[in-house]
């Protein structure tokens, strides 16, 4: 296996720490939870090979080029998943030193290294990160840092405070900083962070302000047309310049599974008919998101079957796995679908597909070519990792809240939020690099996507 590294020896490193694991293709037996716990076990340490944050000449928090930001909020997430599933310890204190190591001065995941070019969507992922640290119980920081509930307080109020009524008739634009391309581009991954966030924190702490603000998100998403309700199907954005009016449909799996989560926490709340009924319109629209002519197996449609996911869409598979099993534990009716879907995937998919790279368990982009596709990276690595892993939904307790478990303390409300002293911290060279890198991610993003669902 080779590794994007910025340094050569860095690939040639982590290809031998892989080898000596052992040279042989990984078998799956998904009725056997020893079996599904030991292939969870080599995938998370796939993942792992790609972070460098604790050794000489790393960053903390982050993995290797050309891993963003975000995407290691969304790893740590895999590893606090892999934990809570098997039970195993290893990775539990690089966990707390990455995501506390990232919390940035005002303890809203916004740190000074990466707040220039930081979306709204990218901060939601690292919310995402603390909040199931909470519902999972992991271990408290110390008294003197900032707690898991408190985080995610933080950062769904600092991402609440963002809301613009001035395009659009509301909603989260893409981009945090006005200097940044794509800030007037208003996306539904966003707004769905925004959702989501909000909807967790409503089960959590009971709070009915944060149903409040769940409602008011899915609302706008549906009246401004990033939702159809004639098939469930959630499009990718469009530009708060033309009032929302010029709908990119490209439907990536990650918006519709952050819905998915977000309903099936609100019924789980509330058993209200209405959440039940949206958990399962969103449940049936997911269907696009697997292939029937090969058994079902969960693959990328925007981009995968012609090859163009970019890096960050390589990824996207580990998040529809990860809100389908929470989906299945909070709204129960839906767990022999959602099992079926992931029994498809990996017997059908994975199991063949991570069968590559001179250590025999390196995983592919695209499950639904018979082998290994050559590509290799950290989101295919937690792709594997989230559809195997959630095979476990049924051996462990349902997120816990306030009241049946969790024991993480709040914020408050997220009344220790400041907001960024922007001016002060943010000089017009770093605006300069921030509009220049985020035309890259957004010319990626974009144009790694062909096919669109009218």
């Amino acid at each position: 296996m080779i590794c994007f590294c910025a340094l050569q020896w860095c690939s040639y490193f982590l290809l031998f720490s892989r080898l000596l694991r052992g040279a042989q293709a990984i078998e799956i037996d998904v009725n056997n939870v020893e079996s599904i716990k030991h292939a969870a076990w080599v995938f998370s340490h796939g993942v792992m090979d790609y972070y460098n944050g604790n050794q000489t000449g790393g960053t903390l928090g982050k993995f290797t080029w050309p891993y963003y930001w975000w995407e290691a909020g969304a790893a740590w997430g895999s590893i606090l998943d892999y934990w809570f599933y098997t039970g195993d310890t290893t990775y539990n204190q690089i966990f707390m030193d990455a995501v506390l190591g990232n919390v940035g001065p005002n303890i809203d995941f916004m740190p000074k290294s990466e707040v220039t070019t930081e979306g709204n969507d990218d901060q939601a992922f690292w919310g995402f990160t603390v909040m199931a640290a909470a519902e999972r119980n992991f271990t408290n920081p110390s008294s003197d840092q900032p707690q898991w509930l408190e985080l995610a307080e933080t950062v769904f109020w600092s991402m609440a405070s963002r809301w613009d009524t001035a395009t659009c008739n509301g909603g989260l634009r893409w981009q945090i900083f006005p200097f940044n391309n794509g800030y007037d581009y208003k996306n539904t991954i966003s707004n769905a962070g925004l959702f989501l966030l909000a909807a967790r924190l409503a089960r959590y702490t009971d709070n009915t302000t944060y149903v409040d603000w769940a409602q008011r998100t899915w609302n706008w998403v549906e009246e401004i047309g990033f939702l159809n309700t004639d098939n469930y199907y959630f499009y990718d954005g469009a530009s708060s310049t033309g009032n929302c009016t010029d709908i990119k449909k490209y439907q990536w799996s990650y918006n519709a599974a952050s819905f998915l989560a977000g309903s099936a926490y609100l019924y789980n709340l509330t058993l209200s008919d209405l959440w039940r009924n949206r958990t399962q319109y969103v449940l049936e629209g997911l269907r696009v998101f697997f292939d029937e002519s090969s058994g079902g197996v969960m693959y990328e449609v925007a981009c995968e079957e012609v090859q163009k996911c970019n890096t960050d869409q390589q990824s996207f598979k580990a998040y529809l796995s990860r809100f389908m099993g929470l989906t299945a534990v909070l709204a129960p009716w839906t767990y022999d679908t959602i099992y079926s879907h992931l029994v498809n995937t990996i017997v059908n998919g994975v199991a063949q597909s991570c069968t590559g790279g001179r250590d025999g368990v390196t995983c592919g982009t695209s499950w639904l070519v018979k082998g290994w596709d050559g590509t290799w990276g950290l989101g295919q690595q937690m792709s594997a990792l989230e559809t195997t892993q959630n095979l476990l939904i049924n051996q462990v307790p349902a997120p816990y809240t306030a009241t049946t478990g969790g024991s993480s303390p709040g914020g408050n409300g997220g009344s220790r939020r400041a907001g960024y002293a922007y001016p002060s911290i943010v000089s017009t060279g770093d605006r300069a690099g921030a509009g220049i890198l985020t035309s890259i991610v957004l010319l990626m993003m974009l144009g790694g996507a062909w096919w669109i669902v009218m």
